[in-house]
């Protein structure tokens, strides 16, 4: 009866007022992107519309980690994904700027694609393989001038919970831009949004940020399966979350 409740909720109410926030948040990010080069605001608009989200689900996240980072250091994000529910995470995890290296369809949805566009965030074109190389290109230059890139190596949300073997475009993207590797493992999330489901649950969301990883002088494939091994080693193993002392990465 509880988890019938829980799903009409969903239905009647969460979903419906996401929708609402997109159209809102992302109308507001566009117009912004007229006065705005740098997208901060546009940035900024992101992250209230994720922060927004998880309030409305009842999504609680604890960061750890954040303090590994240093201000103008190349860096890509390397994530795990296992729900929907990972990208308002991520936006409302990270305090600074970055840009998503996201596969071409997202770019094709109203009011979330023309954010994406607007907003600088990279197109990743898998059936095009001389469009991806160029997206490449226009991503390490990113990284270089001083923006994190984050990617899901996966190539998309896992359909069981497993970790899948990573694809190595984002592992060239760190070797061509010199761009240290940072792991980042994304625990919970699929008990709150399960993929191709409708049924937003509430609940705990840990974010676990590793030391980030040299790329230089390191092959592709050997920086993939090490920043996958430490992935899947966190996910399985990491510490076990303390239920009673939720926090946003020091009340960001």
């Amino acid at each position: 009866m509880l988890d019938k409740l829980s799903y009409a909720r969903s239905l009647l109410i969460t979903a419906p007022l996401i929708f609402l926030y997109t159209g809102i948040m992302g109308s507001f990010s566009v117009a912004s992107s007229l006065f705005d080069s740098r997208g901060r605001i546009q940035h900024a608009c992101a992250r209230i519309w994720a922060r927004m989200i998880l309030w409305t689900a009842r999504v609680r996240v604890c960061v750890r980690g954040v303090e590994r980072f240093e201000r103008g250091r190349p860096y890509v994000l390397c994530v795990n994904h296992q729900s929907h529910m990972d990208i308002p995470i991520i936006l409302a995890a990270l305090p600074f700027q970055f840009r998503f290296a996201a596969k071409k369809d997202l770019f094709c949805y109203p009011f979330l694609g023309w954010h994406l566009r607007r907003s600088g965030h990279v197109q990743i074109d898998r059936e095009n393989p001389h469009a991806a190389v160029k997206s490449l290109r226009d991503a390490a230059e990113t990284i270089k001038n001083g923006t994190p890139i984050l990617i899901f190596p996966e190539g998309g949300t896992s359909r069981d919970g497993s970790i899948k073997p990573f694809k190595g475009g984002g592992f060239m993207l760190a070797t061509r831009s010199s761009a240290d590797v940072v792991p980042m493992t994304i625990r919970g999330s699929r008990a709150v949004l399960v993929p191709k489901t409708y049924h937003i649950r509430g609940g705990a969301v840990e974010v676990i940020i590793g030391a980030p990883i040299p790329s230089e002088g390191v092959a592709s494939a050997e920086l993939a399966n090490r920043v996958r091994d430490e992935i899947v080693t966190t996910f399985n193993y990491g510490q076990t979350l303390d239920r009673n002392s939720y926090s946003l990465s020091r009340k960001i």
